[in-house]
């Protein structure tokens, strides 16, 4: 498969939107080659690659063929053994594919590898030093950061930076005003005091939600047993499981946990349930045999932390602890950071931004006012109150609030949030990989088809839960008779009043579908069974590949029952029943095999059923059989039908994935299972589609190798992890770059890792989906991870940012809308927010520049961003969106920012600016009618201030002493505030529309009504109360002061609509669409 991407990409370019992530220097691989009959003809070779990257950033592929080449970087190591030290190694090494042949060697050679014995065990002499050798039976715990790291880092991270700076220059303000004059203002004290405060609760609130996540190794080391039974020295021992080593030889039985890496050395019956590292819901048959060359496929290991769901056996320790195949996924989940998120990353640049803009305010006037004369301590007093002006200390209250809201909303549709940056990432992401089992599919086998009567019938559940009507169809009797006689399985007690598909079976996966099947078709199962009592049976093994039972029937006469394999099946039965006749099967055998091939090919399980009714002279009811003496089969066996079966998809999700193509999202399975079957569900929930197909089905359409299909004229693609193991990166790139419907089957933790990294390398924001052990290095590595609620493992969910609390696909999707919903959202609360910055940082330059009576106080000022302000920014959460947010395109990080240049601009320039001359038109108006005009108040600031001047005249005449200007400042900084909050409304409305009219979303968000009127009562509040007015520099004001800001609130109404009519009418005005819309 790699080859034919070499030959398409020695013809193609592929463009990468981030080139800084892409560049990979020249890396030689070594190939793996296929092993076992049905492995297609592959040259074993090593092909190398060299990306160069021109100046556009478009990737010009080379390759060339070089077998002797002596540089060569291996994907897989050779492993023997446990090296203690495995933890301290790199993740790119845990990483690596992990080649093993413990399972593969000669069982001598391997007692001799570790000097054990299969019948005496280890001595305790031999213990002790392969303990030394290959290490402990635990998982090394990674270095954890203190706490009180922790703890600083979220006082001090993004955002909280920022406030830190400007509560610390507002107590720098405070103290030089205290050293200049003696007697200063507690306004800086009073906000630095508030900041400091302010960013010690939120710290403690985001430390509480990293410290409740950060316990991922915890989870793993619950997955540890407690006990392990050994034989040491002869004898057999319970010993702690810690105390294991490499060599030493484990009894396991039903119910146990597997203590460690195991060789299976003999089993009885032995099945292991594999689901959490592979994704296979059946479970596992277990024997010494090695089955196949990959060791996750082979049958003859048993992995550390997996259950044994029946039988018994026993096993040599073969990997201990970190060695382990949990222990290597421990080292890749627990080894790497979580990167940051689209939202981390967006506050980030916010900062820098505010932070840019606010210093070269500062440095600006700072400047200006030593030109006009001032002292220096005084110009850099004037430095701190700017900056501290510019910052919008109410943000991060709004944004740590607004994103708990939408956690919580998400939590009441099922999604739980464990991080809050993570619910905008889901709206973010470009990809989602998204496991098979559990997620995409029911985690519950049913039957799919049967046929009978020469028929394929699709017997899978309809709508309301029933199946097709079967009574009447000829041979379906025998074929449910063998079905339910032939079976172990039953329904557990006390759920008569649950429907038959939701009650819990005895059973394994399979034998609970046949059962549910069959109980829905035929009736009371148990009642059934009652008719026919068992006589004899052999249990379904690995060797023989059937289950077969005897019933006595017609009192006198023997019934033979059989399920299983169906090749081994058919080769079994000597006749087939098609209706009523009974033909030979030597006739039909093509027939069968071709159903069977068909059936498989859907990726469902197939299973034959036959019975034969034995002579009654020579088997009659009391005959002792026996499992040695198989005669009785011999020309008595009548094949009845065939069924399938497969866990079929959740109802919703074919849907789910239809609106993510919509919102131009790609979803990717990425499963352990077979490939066949991962492309059948692919093509039952819309990952791959009608339209098209695979490379392997466009050879099997044509009759031709699937190697001499090129690639690049396929949009769909499954690959199997044997297949991604040989691509190299670039390949990988390629293929992720050019294939719009993908499916990645049979792969490792690894290679879903290594998947993961490759979408993020072409930039895309990533989504994973998993609930398997096996999949949280990749729910970690993700820019969000997704665990499954129900299913999921401890260990995925401690990995994961967001759990989904009914195992449902589609849930994503609404937790897409709701991240995409809150992007929006932010945008327009941060506009709101900054929109009142210029009407706040305007009054304190013209103190400086023009030397007029302080406009608006330090403690008013702080009471809009803290105060008046949080609630109608928080309204903002709110809003439902404007259009269709799930048909557009997912935003680009790089370029679609949260904060842009045009909303800068048109919060600080327009709307802040028109809000500023609304606060100063009322503060000229209140001056004017106590006896101050205009051009009196220009360069009065140091007489007005001055506490030894009691006789300042006014335009008039009018003497007015310091405490008098005293309180008229305060009634001037009352009414200014007041008149921002008016203003406010006005923009709180505009921020609710960023292109529509404004009348079509006036009253679809309540809470922003209620906003308007608790910000408007807060502002009474202070306004109007007796002593806590005074207290904080506020003055009762008159009605009429109130209404001078009415014309500003219409203008800035008037100025936006205008905005955004222009917007809607002229949307090719690409210079006006780039500047006026944000």
């Amino acid at each position: 498969m790699a080859q034919n991407y070499v030959n398409r990409r020695r013809q193609s370019t592929i463009v990468i939107e981030n080139q800084d992530r892409i560049l990979i220097p020249e890396r030689k691989i070594s190939r793996v080659s296929f092993t076992g009959s049905d492995a297609p003809s592959r040259k074993t070779s090593t092909v190398s690659y060299k990306s160069n990257v021109d100046e556009k950033g478009t990737i010009n592929p080379s390759f060339t063929s070089d077998e002797q080449s002596q540089d060569q970087i291996s994907l897989r190591e050779v492993h023997v053994g446990h090296s203690p030290d495995i933890r301290r190694k790199s993740v790119t090494y845990i990483k690596k594919e992990l080649e093993i042949d413990y399972h593969a060697v000669e069982l001598g050679t391997l007692c001799n590898r570790y000097n054990s014995h299969v019948q005496l065990g280890l001595t305790d002499a031999q213990a002790h030093k392969n303990r030394e050798l290959y290490g402990k039976n635990i998982l090394t715990p990674p270095k954890k950061t203190p706490l009180w790291i922790t703890f600083l880092h979220t006082l001090v991270g993004g955002f909280q930076l920022l406030l830190w700076t400007a509560a610390i220059l507002s107590f720098i303000a405070y103290v030089a005003q205290m050293v200049q004059i003696g007697d200063a203002p507690p306004d800086n004290l009073y906000l630095g005091i508030a900041l400091s405060v302010l960013v010690l609760v939120l710290g403690l609130f985001t430390f509480y939600q990293e410290f409740s996540s950060g316990k991922v190794m915890d989870s793993f080391s619950r997955l540890v047993p407690t006990m392990a039974t050994v034989t040491r020295d002869h004898k057999i021992l319970l010993i702690p499981a810690s105390e294991l080593v490499v060599g030493d030889v484990v009894h396991i039985k039903l119910g146990d946990s597997i203590p460690a890496d195991i060789r299976i050395l003999e089993c009885q019956g032995l099945k292991v349930d594999n689901s959490s590292l592979t994704g296979e819901s059946e479970p596992q048959p277990r024997s010494p045999l090695c089955t196949d060359d990959n060791p996750m496929e082979t049958q003859n290991l048993a992995f550390f932390s997996t259950n044994a769901l029946e039988g018994t056996g026993k096993g040599l320790v073969v990997a201990v602890g970190d060695g382990t195949f949990i222990g290597r996924i421990a080292g890749l989940t627990t080894g790497m950071n979580k990167i940051d998120t689209p939202m981390s990353r967006e506050v980030a640049y916010f900062v820098k931004v505010i932070s840019f803009v606010a210093i070269i305010f500062g440095i600006s006037f700072f400047a200006i006012s030593l030109t006009m004369g001032y002292q220096i301590l005084d110009a850099a007093i004037f430095l701190v109150g700017i900056i501290v002006a510019n910052v919008p200390e109410g943000l991060l209250v709004t944004f740590t609030v607004i994103l708990a809201l939408t956690a919580k909303r998400m939590a009441k549709k099922n999604c739980v949030v464990r991080q809050l940056h993570a619910v905008e990432t889901l709206g973010s992401c470009s990809v989602i990989c998204s496991d098979k089992t559990g997620t995409l599919t029911q985690n519950k086998m049913t039957m799919s088809h049967i046929w009978v009567n020469n028929q394929v019938l699709d017997v899978s559940l309809g709508e309301n839960g029933t199946l097709p009507d079967l009574e009447d169809l000829a041979g379906f009797r025998d074929l449910s008779r063998a079905a339910a006689l032939c079976s172990r399985a039953t329904f557990l007690a006390g759920q008569e009043e649950l429907s038959i598909p939701q009650r819990l079976v005895s059973g394994d996966a399979s034998e609970s579908a046949i059962l549910r099947f069959v109980e829905m078709s035929l009736g009371k199962v148990e009642a059934f069974r009652d008719n026919y009592p068992k006589l004899f049976e052999i249990p379904f093994n690995s060797t023989n590949k059937y289950q077969l039972s005897i019933h006595k029937h017609d009192m006198t006469r023997c019934l033979v029952v059989m399920k299983g394999a169906p090749e081994r099946v058919i080769n079994l039965c000597s006749k087939i029943r098609i209706g009523d006749k009974v033909h030979k099967m030597e006739d039909w055998k093509e027939v069968c095999i071709q159903t069977v091939d068909n059936l498989g090919s859907l990726g469902e399980r197939v299973i034959g059923f036959c019975e034969g009714e034995l002579p009654e002279s020579e088997y009659p009811v009391g005959y002792k059989f026996s499992a040695e003496d198989l005669t009785f089969l011999e020309g008595n066996l009548v094949l009845v039908g065939l069924g399938s079966m497969i866990d079929p998809p959740r109802p919703g999700v074919p849907n789910a994935v239809e609106l993510c193509r919509k919102a131009g999202i790609k979803v990717v399975m990425v499963t352990g299972d077979l490939p066949s079957t991962a492309r059948a569900i692919a093509r039952k929930v819309g990952i791959i589609t009608p339209e098209n197909l695979t490379r392997e089905e466009i050879a099997k359409s044509r009759n031709i190798n699937k190697d001499d299909i090129d690639p690049a004229t396929c949009n769909a693609a499954v690959i199997s992890g044997t297949e991604l193991q040989e691509l190299t990166t670039q390949e990988l790139d390629w293929v992720l770059a050019n294939h719009s419907e993908i499916v990645f089957a049979r792969v490792s933790p690894q290679q879903k890792l290594i998947i993961v990294e490759g979408f993020q390398r072409l930039g895309k924001i990533v989504a994973v989906t998993g609930d398997g052990v096996n999949d949280s290095p990749a729910l970690r590595k993700a820019d969000i991870g997704i665990a499954m609620g129900i299913s999921g493992s401890d260990v995925s969910k401690q990995a994961a940012d967001m759990i989904l609390l009914d195992d449902n696909f589609s849930s994503i999707v609404t937790g897409v809308e709701e991240g995409r919903l809150i992007f929006e959202n932010l945008k327009k609360c941060i506009r709101y927010l900054l929109c009142a910055n210029t009407a706040n940082l305007l009054p304190f330059l013209l103190y400086i520049t023009l030397q007029i009576p302080l406009p608006l106080g330090t403690i008013q000022m702080l009471a809009i961003t803290l105060g008046t302000d949080i609630l109608p920014t928080i309204s903002l959460s709110y809003e439902k969106p404007e259009g269709e947010i799930m048909i557009r395109q997912p935003r680009n990080p790089e370029k679609d920012k949260l904060v842009t240049q045009q909303l800068i601009s048109y919060a600080y320039g327009v709307i802040g600016v028109i809000e500023a001359f609304a606060g100063f038109f009322t503060y000229v108006v209140i001056m004017e009618q106590n006896g101050f005009l205009v051009k009196d108040l220009i360069d009065i600031r140091k007489q007005w201030v001055s506490s030894f001047i009691n006789d300042l005249s006014d335009s008039y005449g009018q003497e007015w002493t310091h405490q008098q200007r005293k309180e008229l400042e305060w009634t001037c900084w009352t009414a200014y505030f007041c008149t921002i909050v008016l203003c406010q409304w006005s923009n709180l409305l505009i921020s609710k529309v960023r292109k529509d009219p404004l009348h079509r979303k006036l009253f679809d968000n309540w809470i922003v009504l209620v906003a308007i009127v608790g910000e408007t009562a807060i502002a009474c509040c202070l306004t109007y109360t007796p002593g806590l007015n005074h207290s904080l520099s506020y003055m009762p004001i008159k009605f009429v002061w109130w209404l001078t800001a009415v014309p500003f609130m219409f203008a800035i109404i008037f100025c936006d609509e205008i905005r955004r009519l222009l917007l809607r009418l002229r949307p090719n005005w690409s210079w006006y669409q780039n500047e006026f819309f944000y």
